[in-house]
């Protein structure tokens, strides 16, 4: 049986002087094979299959650079670890920016070559084996930690390890994601009980005694940020998860300081019309239909849900006795639109708050949904989560957060709510005025499952409105979804796996909420 830990060339016109490292890679069980100069390096490569090349910087002919450079092109995925004397800092800029996957100084310990070893060769056996373990020890943990009575901060802490480990396993590609998928699940059916315990209890507190809800944003972290003077942007990307958040955050690692980072509760429906409308006006819905009529938007109205936040923020900054707040708002749909937004940043550093809305990541929650394509292309939470950090990548919202790091603003970057991944249908039964929404219902005389919802009969204590006197909410809880008994098999097939929002889930629910600052400012 073959237990070769992998194929090595080494290249060096000195190739005598490296017995003694040969012999002890031998007797780990990796095969060896030398050049003697770069030209022989190149043809062993084109013709046979290496794992990892060593080759030396100083040897006659081609040079080390100019062979490194050579072999990349003829094997881009090839790693090959530059040896060499040379200790300036110029020559290590040149070698990595020909893609060397290391370099190491002469003269070198056998030490070091086993660990390059282990960094390029055997890294993901390491990593899968090492993530595996660190699970397998903490399953445990995480099970008593969710036995007990957590409060609201406790169940950020959890939710916080679950996504912790699943980007783990899944950059593992570790078979334990099963059994985190399994964990999860418990965990949201905790959590699904906790809310229904405890959510009116937070709406009944005042601000300050309850966790941080979506009316609380604009005046609990974004008003003292403008009251120090700092030039604000919030940024609002709908429909964005806490693990998509962990996903783009090396991307702007490079602009921006972290300077906090928490999960808020998004409040119910876990919806635009009515979670970033209350994160706009700093009120419960009820409030703003009360308050201001024209500005709230009935379920069974045609009129879009989400046109009055420009307004909605003009009576929040009015409340607060904030009217000399320059403000501007602004919402993006497509890369064409951002592009032009970028260009006309500068003029925003004249507002004391600006507020910008991407609404990229919905749209592809619908796109999936509706697409085949796309729904093949995110067939995974891991793929819906790279196909997010790829669009914030190659689209011009990366190029917006580095311009806004560029002219010093601090950037609030949240959203309104999260989405999860829907599998069991619900049966409901409601008249023709019930909404349509899959994770929440709004209506009268519906007929459902009592046990598998949280049903809301009295709106106006949840801060909720009443399209009509005897209307009820319904939201459904873990991975659930509502579906009519009219083409019942239909509409399930077509709805399961989808990503939906509206009920209730750590995942629509503890959303991400994220302070920024340009790299060089405190």
């Amino acid at each position: 049986m073959d237990n070769t830990q992998g194929h090595i060339l080494w290249v060096d016109d000195e190739i005598d002087l490296l017995k003694a490292h040969f012999l002890y890679l031998e007797r780990k069980n990796y095969q060896l094979t030398a050049a003697t100069n770069g030209i022989d390096a190149i043809d062993m490569v084109r013709n046979q299959h290496f794992d990892i090349v060593f080759l030396d910087e100083n040897m006659p002919g081609k040079s080390g650079l100019e062979v490194l450079g050579e072999l990349k092109a003829i094997a881009p995925s090839l790693p090959v670890v530059m040896i060499t004397k040379n200790e300036e800092e110029d020559f290590m800029d040149m070698a990595i920016g020909n893609l060397a996957a290391d370099y190491l100084i002469k003269p070198v310990k056998p030490e070091q070559i086993l660990l390059t070893l282990k960094k390029n060769i055997h890294k993901k056996e390491i990593l899968n084996q090492q993530t595996t373990t660190g699970y397998r020890e903490e399953f445990g943990e995480i099970g008593m930690q969710m036995s007990e009575s957590l409060t609201p901060s406790q169940w950020g802490d959890l939710y916080r390890r679950l996504v912790n480990w699943d980007l783990r396993l899944t950059e593992a590609d570790n078979s334990m994601a099963e059994m985190l998928r399994m964990q999860w699940s418990e965990a949201n059916r905790l959590f699904g009980r906790y809310v229904k315990s405890h959510y009116l209890e937070w709406l009944e507190a005042d601000a300050d005694h309850r966790p941080l809800l979506s009316p609380d944003i604009m005046p609990k972290r974004v008003f003292p940020l403008i009251d120090k003077g700092e030039k604000v942007f919030v940024v609002v990307i709908d429909n964005f998860r806490f693990d998509q958040w962990k996903a783009i955050q090396p991307l702007l690692a490079d602009s921006f300081n972290f300077s906090s980072e928490e999960l808020y509760f998004s409040i119910l429906p876990t919806a635009t019309q009515y979670a970033r409308n209350a994160i706009f006006s700093g009120l419960m819905p009820v409030q703003i239909a009360k308050m201001y009529p024209e500005l709230w938007v009935e379920e069974d109205e045609d009129e879009g849900k989400n046109l009055n936040e420009e307004p909605l923020i003009r009576t929040l900054l009015q409340r607060y006795r904030r009217q000399d707040t320059k403000f501007a708002y602004h919402k993006i749909n497509d890369t064409t639109a951002g592009e032009r937004f970028i260009e006309q940043l500068p003029t925003m550093k004249n507002h004391s708050l600006n507020v910008c809305v991407l609404n990229f990541i919905d749209m592809l929650s619908h796109a999936r949904t509706e697409s085949k394509a796309i729904r093949e292309l995110a067939s995974t939470e891991a793929a819906y989560r790279d196909l997010a950090e790829g669009w914030f990548r190659h689209s011009s919202t990366l190029a917006i957060f580095r311009e806004m790091a560029r002219l010093g603003f601090t950037v609030v970057l949240t959203t309104d709510h999260g989405a999860i991944r829907v599998h069991k249908p619900q049966k409901v039964v409601g008249d023709k005025t019930t909404s349509l929404n899959l994770r929440y219902k709004v209506g009268r005389q519906m007929s459902y499952p009592s046990k598998a919802v949280f049903e809301i009969t009295q709106p106006q204590r949840y801060g909720l409105p009443s399209p009509n006197v005897s209307s009820a909410y319904i939201f459904t809880l873990e991975n659930d979804f509502f579906a009519y008994p009219n083409n019942y098999n239909y509409y399930v097939s077509y709805y399961r796996d989808t990503f939906q929002h509206g009920g209730i889930s750590l995942e629509e629910m503890m959303i991400p909420l994220v302070v920024m600052r340009p790299k060089g400012e405190k």
